[in-house]
C-alpha cells in the first residue's frame, strides 16, 4: 500500500466517522428534546437486559457443584427476572425510582468529592474536585427537590447530554485524524 492510498484511506474513514459523530450528536440532542421517551426506553431496555442476565444465571446454576451453590444462583436470577420485568413492564415506575436513586447517588457523590477536595487543598487544581462537588450537589438538588416531578426530565436528558456528547467528542478526534493526514500529505509533496 502506498502512503497516498493510506492517507486517502484515512481521510476517508475518517470522513465516515465525521458523519457517524454527527449523526451520534443529533440523536443526542432528539433525546434531550424527549427526555420521558428516551428515559422510558433506557428503562425498558434496562428490564429486558436484565431479564436476559436473570435467564443466563439460571442456566449457570444448571450447572452447578453443590445444592447450595444451586438455590443461591437460582435466588439470584429470581431478583434479576423479577426486577427486570419491573422495568420493561412498568417503565414510568421505574423512570421514577431510578431518579430518586440517581439524585441521591449525586447527593453522596457530592459529599464524597468535597471531602476529597478538602483532604487535596494544598494541592494545585484542588478547587475542581470542589467544582465538581458543587455541580454534583446542584443536580441532586434540582432532582430531588422536584421528585417525582423531575423524573420526566432527568434520566432522559442526562442519557441524551451523553450521547451528544458522545457524537461531538466523535466529530472532534475524526477531524483531528483527518487534518494530521492533510498535514502529512502536504509534507510529503514539499519534500
Amino acid at each position: 500500500m502506498t502512503t497516498q492510498s493510506l492517507i486517502e484511506e484515512v481521510k476517508k474513514r475518517s470522513a465516515w466517522s465525521i458523519f457517524m459523530g454527527i449523526v451520534t450528536a443529533a440523536l443526542g440532542v432528539f433525546l434531550i428534546v424527549y427526555p420521558l421517551a428516551t428515559a422510558t426506553i433506557t428503562i425498558v431496555l434496562l428490564g429486558w437486559a436484565l431479564i436476559f442476565v436473570g435467564i443466563a444465571q439460571f442456566v449457570f446454576a444448571l450447572y452447578s457443584q453443590t445444592v447450595g451453590n444451586f438455590f443461591l444462583k437460582v435466588l439470584l436470577s429470581l431478583l434479576f427476572v423479577i426486577c427486570g420485568s419491573g422495568l420493561a413492564f412498568f417503565p414510568i415506575a421505574g423512570v421514577a425510582t431510578l431518579t430518586a436513586v440517581l439524585g441521591t447517588l449525586l447527593l453522596m457523590q457530592a459529599g464524597l468529592q468535597t471531602a476529597i477536595a478538602l483532604q487535596l487543598r494544598p494541592l494545585k487544581g484542588w478547587g475542581w474536585f470542589l467544582f465538581d462537588a458543587a455541580s454534583s450537589l446542584l443536580l441532586a438538588l434540582l432532582i430531588l427537590a422536584k421528585w417525582p416531578s423531575s423524573s420526566i426530565w432527568a434520566i432522559g436528558t442526562l442519557v441524551g447530554v451523553s450521547v451528544f456528547m458522545s457524537g461531538v467528542s466523535r466529530i472532534m478526534i475524526a477531524t483531528q485524524i483527518r487534518g494530521g493526514a492533510g498535514n502529512v500529505e502536504r509534507f510529503i509533496r514539499a519534500a
